[in-house]
């Protein structure tokens, strides 16, 4: 039997109190496309959104095979057991473009954090939403944050440009990299290098950690060619080894110098509160594409139209004209 629907007080209730149950079901309900489930899920974050914006939040991508889980699940270790911090992982599976669905392993891959009591992991399928986070990731991110989580990681689908959404959701930006694997001239073509807060070179360890020492060298000289950051602070290149944890408390002690910095310069303010504006943006825009393709005229005649267009009869901004003006 499937458990009860809850009130919005429920939802609000548990989540204050730190109920993980409470926690993952609210996930569920902003995660849901039903015009009902949105409407209480919207109730909800607005009843708790006082309690959120407390956390550290740490978007976390990089290039296939460079490690992410493993580097997720050693670090997040090292917070949880040396920290004292409660820690969320907010990890987004791609999603097949044939059936939709997603392996979500992420639990899998990180057994250590997803069977510790502070830790609350979560895999959600990416969909058809760009940008290596899904659709409500950002609403996911406060609910933990309501619940009492002191660090979130967002561990995003891969690198590529589209990856770069990620960077307006938190306020530390890891980029992942792999010695030896031929990405290091690849990497220096990417828009997402010049928004990487870090450079963490990973699997530093035994036959490859030379390897990793010239690679830093190389992508320190390559920094160098960039424009400052917007932070006003130097990115910094790391080295890590999740298997023998060499790097990690480094890591992580880079991230709160950072945090630290920006806070103190008014930088981590000015963030937060870019990012509300453009999730803003985003929401109008969702609200107003909704609005549009749920209008009865738009609905009778988008199959002719997409018809039209697909054949080469119709441009798509004519189509587009054509929809914008029926009732």
């Amino acid at each position: 039997m499937p458990a009860p629907r809850l009130s919005a007080a429920a939802f609000v209730e548990g989540l204050l109190a730190g109920q993980r149950g409470v926690l993952s079901r609210a996930i569920t309900l902003v995660e849901s496309t039903l015009p009902g489930d949105q409407a209480l899920g919207q109730e909800v974050l607005q009843a708790v959104l006082p309690r959120t914006g407390r956390s550290l939040r740490i978007g976390i991508t990089g290039v296939p095979g460079v490690g992410k889980s493993t580097f997720i699940e050693a670090l997040g270790r090292h917070v949880v057991e040396n920290l004292g911090k409660k820690l969320t992982v907010l990890a987004v599976d791609p999603s097949s473009q044939r059936g939709g669905g997603s392996i979500l392993g992420d639990k899998t891959r990180m057994p250590w954090l997803a069977a510790h009591p502070a830790v609350f992991v979560r895999p959600s399928p990416a969909g058809t939403s760009l940008g290596g986070v899904t659709r409500a990731t950002r609403e996911a991110l406060l609910l933990c944050e309501a619940a009492g989580h002191d660090v979130i990681f967002v561990e995003t689908v891969g690198v590529g440009q589209s990856e770069t959404a990620v960077h307006g959701l938190v306020d530390f930006f890891l980029l992942l990299l792999l010695a030896g694997a031929g990405d290091e001239l690849q990497g220096l073509k990417r828009g997402i290098m010049e928004m990487a807060d870090a450079l963490c070179i990973t699997k530093a360890d035994q036959a490859n950690e030379q390897a990793a020492r010239r690679a830093r060298i190389d992508y320190q000289s390559a920094l160098h060619l960039f424009p400052p950051a917007p932070s006003g602070q130097v990115v910094p290149v790391l080295l890590t080894s999740a298997v023998t944890g060499a790097g990690l408390p480094e890591t992580w002690a880079t991230v709160e110098a950072y945090a630290a910095a920006a806070q103190a310069s008014g930088y981590f303010a000015q963030r937060r509160a870019e990012q509300q504006l453009q999730w803003f943006e985003e929401a109008v825009q969702q609200a107003l594409a909704a609005r549009f393709y749920g209008r009865p005229g738009v609905r009778g005649a988008l199959p002719a139209v997409r018809a039209a267009v697909a054949a080469g009869q119709l441009t798509p901004w004519a189509a587009a004209e054509k929809l914008l003006e029926a009732e």
